[in-house]
């Protein structure tokens, strides 16, 4: 296997706190790129770090932070429809404009390789038909619209020396140091863990593919390291085509498996537009490296385990801790963020400067 320069932007994230020591035992040199908006968020603990960090907001990648890399892994960007609905401009310019400029520059650069991680959001609106990697785009949000767009976008830029890939990842669980309360799985798991309530904010019904965060990386790692024709401009569905529920029968699990639970209904509970079910055989056909681990069972379980390890108790599960809209409203409200999500340099705190 050849060892490669990567770029790893959004390291410091959810997912980045989990794909960034895969790539490290593989022997890869890492560059992490974070703007550490969610620095001390999670789950504090002691972390592989990267060969070297940058410390930028991806809008503010120059062509000189990408000369001599092989591949840029890209995550970083508003990282759910919550946050996305908070300020759509902010999301189209960091997760659509900055994610197409990024791609643009890493080929005037010569990087060979640009691995996005896209969403099976992008299905959106979709019924109750399983989807596969050819099926029509149906957005319903920003953060949605966004992946789409970039998709549109990057693609258009492949040729025989840049070769983009697009990882459309099923919704995420699971624990990272940098740990989500506001993705599903987790979500259900930590009202359960921490109020004795399974709560379910829509009606329930709607489908939603769901994957580990370790096997997104694992995704990542396998398209990295695969030859180049299986995955030049190509785009895969990242999960399990078992592991598709409804959201009531997540719920359902979560009250098995953490004792005294039960499950209940937001007083607001309604519909959900966001309704898809994926088929994810492409990429366990075209790439056997790739080799999920986790049922959502499983999952369910370890996070629920790693809740009672750390004691979290309801009011930190609800903080900006484990919500990322809190998290931002909260910088915002300190002037530490202006209203496009841009660090304000003189408020910007000392662990993040």
């Amino acid at each position: 296997m050849k060892q490669m320069r990567v770029l790893l932007t959004g390291h410091d994230g959810y997912i980045g706190h989990v794909l960034l020591p895969m790539l490290l035992d593989r022997g890869h040199h890492v560059t992490g790129l974070d703007s550490f908006l969610y620095e001390d968020c999670g789950f504090a603990g002691q972390e592989a770090a990267p060969s070297a960090i940058v410390r930028k907001d991806i809008r503010e990648i120059a062509l000189e932070d990408l000369r001599g890399l092989d591949a840029v892994l890209h995550l970083a960007g508003i990282s759910n429809d919550p946050l996305g609905d908070l300020q759509p401009a902010a999301t189209y310019a960091i997760n659509h404009e900055a994610s197409v400029r990024l791609a643009r520059l890493a080929k005037e650069a010569g990087v060979a390789r640009y691995i996005f991680s896209s969403s099976c959001s992008n299905y959106g609106a979709a019924g109750n038909d399983f989807l596969d990697e050819a099926a029509g785009f149906n957005p319903v949000t920003p953060y949605a619209e966004s992946k789409v767009w970039v998709e549109r976008d990057v693609a258009q830029l492949a040729d025989d020396s840049f070769s983009p890939t697009f990882l459309r990842s099923a919704t995420a669980f699971g624990v990272s140091s940098r740990l989500r309360g506001d993705l599903v799985v987790n979500n259900l798991v930590g009202y359960a863990c921490t109020t004795g309530e399974v709560l379910i904010k829509s009606d329930g019904m709607p489908w939603r593919p769901l994957v580990h965060i370790e096997d997104i990386a694992r995704a990542f790692v396998a398209v990295l390291e695969a030859p180049r024709p299986l995955v030049h401009n190509e785009s895969f569905n990242v999960g399990m085509t078992s592991e598709n529920y409804r959201v009531r029968e997540v719920a359902e699990m979560v009250a098995e498996v953490v004792p005294n639970s039960k499950v209940t209904y937001a007083g607001d509970a309604s519909p959900d537009a966001r309704n898809y079910r994926v088929d994810c055989e492409k990429i366990r056909s075209r790439l056997p490296a790739f080799q999920p681990q986790w049922t959502v069972r499983k999952g369910i379980e370890q996070v629920y385990e790693a809740f009672c390890r750390h004691g979290t108790s309801k009011e930190e599960f609800l903080s900006s801790q484990f919500i990322r809209l809190k998290r931002i409203r909260e910088l915002q409200t300190a002037g530490a963020l202006d209203e496009m999500l841009r660090w304000r340099v003189a408020e910007r705190p000392a662990s993040a400067a």
